[in-house]
């Protein structure tokens, strides 16, 4: 039986292993492909160390990798309008009977030479855009892109704050300039954070530590607030600090994880009336997850397209055999990385 690399965590044992596992054959409906790149994200950290579990796997070990893309290798009976050697972008995901099952996580996912996809959750891949690159739109650039674009609704002109400029803060801060918000106002605690959002097109950097941050965000705001503040944190301390500089009918979006509670420290001021921006508040918190099936495929279009740039984010590209390695530097930010990816 053909063999094939793969990495693979034991889950009730949070074990990450390179090891070698069959070769998948694609079943009705179903392609193989040969992943030429495959992102390593913070969640993936978040599966290893416990943080996060798999709701829908079956077995107890999963392939991890969940931002992938390649080529073609086969294709299973009935899957039409795909031939070995197109390039793809796969979604991060697909819905099986209106549950949403993620890849990498609930099922194998792109840590390996080869991965199983259906065949309607590819994306066709321009020559233009490098596999590195295209690996990491599904996830670490479309959920900044669905929130920005659909959960925080933001339009033109509108001013946003960006709490956290990590690998999915930095593609917001790129993606609100790309769409017109200003002034983009990214705030973090870590200098190179900060320098980064900047590079990305932050009209303004802000240190979450200073006291005169709130005074600084209305200043930049000509006093009326933020229209939408994102946390790319998950951190309790953001959430309440974000709330303290929303305008009129602001939109808190919370897309980092956290298992913390939110604490709205005045609920009449939240809704009613705040003393230095004149009027009714009528504020609103949002959750957000992921992306739609849509938003991949724009973000493509929009890359292939000359649109969006994603060369600055990927920050190193390893073997598939040092997945272990690119774990612990995604955990402890060794080197400061946007994204790191994996080549089998």
């Amino acid at each position: 039986m053909d063999t094939m690399r793969a990495a693979r965590l034991h889950v009730p044992s949070r074990t990450l292993t390179v090891e070698d596992v069959p070769k998948p054959a694609p079943g009705p409906g179903q392609v193989r492909v040969k992943v030429e790149a495959a992102g390593v994200c913070l969640s993936d950290v978040h599966l290893i160390d416990g943080t996060l579990s798999p709701l829908y796997l079956e077995g107890e070990t999963v392939t991890l990798g969940h931002e992938v893309a390649g080529t073609v290798d086969a294709v299973g009976e009935g899957v039409t309008g795909w031939q070995p050697g197109a390039r793809v972008v796969l979604q991060a995901g697909e819905s099986r009977d209106g549950t949403t099952y993620t890849r990498g996580v609930d099922y194998d996912g792109g840590w390996a030479e080869y991965a199983l996809a259906t065949a309607t959750t590819l994306v066709p891949l321009p020559d233009a855009i490098p596999f590195d690159q295209a690996s990491i739109i599904p996830d670490a650039v479309s959920t900044p892109w669905a929130a920005i674009t659909g959960t925080g609704d933001v339009r033109p002109g509108e001013a946003v704050g960006v709490w956290g400029v990590g690998g999915l803060g930095a593609h917001g801060v790129q993606l609100l300039r790309a769409i017109g918000a200003y002034p983009v106002v990214a705030v973090d605690p870590a200098p190179a954070a900060r320098e980064r959002a900047l590079a990305f097109g932050a009209d303004a950097a802000l240190d979450a530590a200073d006291p005169e941050l709130r005074t600084k965000v209305l200043a930049l705001t000509g006093g009326t607030g933020l229209a939408a503040a994102f946390d790319f944190a998950g951190v309790p301390a953001v959430r309440e600090q974000a709330l303290t500089v929303l305008g009129p009918k602001g939109r808190l979006v919370l897309v980092g994880l956290t298992a913390h509670p939110l604490t709205v420290a005045n609920g009449t001021l939240f809704s009613y009336l705040q003393q230095q921006i004149r009027g009714y508040l009528q504020q609103q918190i949002r959750g957000h997850y992921g992306s739609d099936e849509h938003h991949v495929p724009q973000l493509v279009a929009l890359t292939g397209g000359g649109r969006l740039d994603f060369s600055r984010s990927v920050s190193g590209v390893l073997p598939l055999e040092e997945a272990a390695e690119a774990v612990r530097r995604t955990e402890t930010k060794e080197g400061d990385p946007v994204r790191l990816v994996l080549r089998p």
